[in-house]
Order: C-alpha cells, then structure tokens, then sequence
C-alpha cells in the first residue's frame, strides 16, 4: 500500500517558548512535558498517519501532511521528541479507498500503535473510526468533513471542520434563516443529495425553508437550471458542485442573472480551483474553512514558515494536519493509555492556526473559527477575508447517537 517510515531520535531543543501547547482550563503556555508521561519508558511513540497520498484527494492528503510534520516540529520545540521519547511517524497510503485504509488501521493496531490519524475522504473517516473504538485506540481524522464523525465512538476525534460548520458559516451571510427560502443548487448525485440532506438538517431546524434544485450529472447546458434557480426567489443559493463543468455552471449563473437576484454560496476550495469561476468569481460569496493568511494568528505564521521552508505551499488543509500533530503530542504526553488521551483531548482548549480551538467534551466536535471570503483578481483570483467567525457562531448541534 506503499509505507513511508521515518524515526527521529534528536535531542530535545528548548528553546524560549517556540512552541504553545495550552492547558485546557486556564490556557497557560506550555511545552510537551519531559519525561514520559509518567511510564518511564523511553520507547518510540508510534503515530499511524493513514491518508490519500494517492487518489482523487491526493492533493488534500499532501497539503495534509504538510501541515502535519510542521506542526510536530512546532508542539515539540523542534526536538520531534514528547520528552525522552521520540515519535515515530509510519504514513500509509488508502488512496481514499475505505477498504484499503480499514486494513491499514488493523495492521498498524495490531503491530502496537495506540494513535491512527489523516482520514482525508469521509467514506474512510466512518470506517476507521469503529475501528478505533473495537480496538480501543486514539484517532483523530483530518480533512474528512462529515458529520457523522463527530460523536462516533470515546475514542474518535478530529482536526478538521465538519459540514454542519460550513452550512452555518453560509447561513451567517443572511443572518437569521427563520422563514427564508434556501436553495441548494446540486448535480443530482450521492454528493448533491447528501448537501441537500445537510442543509435540510442544519438550516430547516432553524426555521429555513429548504428546497433542493438538483441538475442531472450529465447535464453540459446549464441554462435552464440557471434561470430556475433565478426564477426561484429565494435568499440564498447554496452551491454544491463538483467535477469538470463547474466553469461553465458559473458562467450560466452569471450569464441568467442570478447574483442579481439572490445571495449565491460555496464552500471555497484549494487554490487551484480559484480561476473556474472566471468572471463571476468576485460575485460568489464564499464560506471557508481555511486560506492562506485567513487568520493572522502566531501557530499559522509558524506553520506558514516551516512548510514554505520545506518547499511546500499552504493551501486549505494544510491547517488540518498541523492541528492534528497538536493533538496528538497533547494526547501522548500522558503515555501510551488511550484512556488517558481521550480524557486529556476532552474538552482541551488551545490556540490553533485558525484561533482558538475546542475539542467539545460531550461528542468530541473541533470548535473552531470559520471564515467568509471574497476572490478578488480576475484569472488569478486571490481571496481576501470578509469576516471571522467565531467558534460559538458556527457550532454544530451536539452529536447524539
């Protein structure tokens, strides 16, 4: 499946407060712990990253990585070590394939490791995590967005955002959503439906009018979708496109006049998609996760430093993996108990790349800052931020299973 295996045994740096692991009731500055979270032991920590560093998501499993290596330099003050221990990463590649990251996950548990981490599709996310939970291990997925995620199991958390977050960050464009009419404008496929699902469940419980307008995934004139969608009337447009036709479904939009008419939303994606928006790009509103220099904070100048530094570019999930390595070396200070672990991440709050970060007690939701976004630039499009939104502002309902 091909394996990467790198151990790094380099004495500890200290340096003054290069690194801010913060406590999670009174937010005081601190350092991975010396010794070993009290085992004596001086054994590697072993960390199992299983990703997509192949396959249709191979780009978010690298900016992913990416992220991942700068924040263990940063929560480690450079040492890669969480005090006389250092940690030993084994990436594994699942191509985004469910089956492949589940073998995987078995392989690494039964080979000793206590903490699996990087599930960049979904589909991975909700298959590992029963894993986790009958092997009673630590694992925190990554970029995978769906809600199903949060609250699966004791031990299963996460270092991204998920849907419910996106949808109200979308929301906020409009304000209170009680009696308004929103569109979810989709191709008619498992990945429309499910938008729909999740806007239906997000907004329509506060009071929303949701109403799918779903065009047919082999559909290449966007036309008459376009001016349905106009024709509609409604206060928000949330898109939720995917593949190859997504220049000419914004081309049609523009073309029938509906920014006129409405306010239209996406998600935005990775930076290379920026230029298929074309010339209606500065009228999209744009709910995002994360972008480059979205939020001025220290940990993003520290990530933005060491993965330039390495050669690599920040990009949408590069945040993802460098909170992940946060998590992770919070965790493996109390040793090699998952138990432990899963007590020390519930409820920690900490300062991440985007703000303030909280790891909710109750389902193990990630709270966390979101943004909106403009694209500004013409052919080369680049986002500037229109508002931070707060973690209290954006959070999900609590996960109930």
């Amino acid at each position: 499946m091909g394996r990467k295996r790198h151990q790094v045994r380099l004495p500890a740096v200290l340096t003054a407060a290069t690194a801010l692991l913060l406590a999670a009731a009174c937010g005081s500055p601190g350092t991975a712990e010396s010794g070993s979270g009290g085992t004596g032991s001086t054994e590697p920590i072993k960390v199992g990253l299983v990703y997509s560093k192949s396959g249709p998501l191979a780009s978010y499993g690298k900016q992913y990585m990416e992220g991942f290596q700068a924040g263990l330099d940063y929560a480690t003050n450079g040492s890669k070590k969480i005090g006389d221990r250092a940690v030993e990463v084994t990436e594994v590649d699942d191509a985004g394939d469910p089956a492949k990251a589940v073998s995987a996950a078995k392989d690494l548990i039964g080979k000793g490791y206590k903490i699996l981490a990087g599930s960049t599709s979904s589909g991975v996310a909700t298959q590992v995590a029963p894993i986790a939970e009958q092997n009673k291990v630590l694992f925190i997925s990554g970029p995978a967005a769906t809600d199903a995620v949060t609250g699966a199991g004791t031990y299963t958390f996460r270092s991204g955002r998920q849907t419910s977050q996106d949808i109200n960050t979308a929301a906020a464009f409009i304000g209170d959503v009680q009696g308004k009419k929103v569109l979810v404008f989709a191709q008619d496929s498992a990945f429309g439906q499910a938008n729909v699902a999740g806007v239906q469940a997000v907004l329509g419980a506060k009071g929303a009018k949701v109403e799918p307008l779903l065009v047919p995934a082999s559909a290449t004139d966007f036309t008459p979708f376009a001016t349905q969608a106009k024709e509609a009337k409604g206060d928000l447009l949330f898109v939720a496109w995917a593949g190859t036709t997504a220049q000419a479904m914004w081309t049609a939009l523009g073309q029938q006049g509906v920014f006129e008419a409405t306010t239209v939303v996406t998600g935005l994606d990775i930076t290379a998609t920026w230029p298929a928006y074309g010339p209606v790009a500065d009228k999209v509103n744009f709910l995002s996760h994360y972008f480059a220099g979205a939020a001025g904070t220290e940990q993003e100048k520290a990530m933005t430093e060491r993965v330039t530094k390495a050669g690599g570019t920040v990009d949408l999930f590069t945040g993802d993996g460098f909170t992940a390595a946060q998590m992770i070396v919070h965790a493996a200070e109390k040793g090699d108990d998952p138990d432990a672990m899963v007590q020390s991440l519930s409820g920690w709050s900490f300062d991440g790349v985007k703000g303030k970060m909280t790891v909710r007690a109750e389902d193990h939701a990630l709270l966390q800052p979101m943004f909106q976004a403009k694209l500004t630039g013409g052919a080369t499009p680049t986002a500037e931020l229109v508002k931070k939104l707060e973690a209290d502002a954006v959070a999900p309902a609590v996960a109930t299973k």
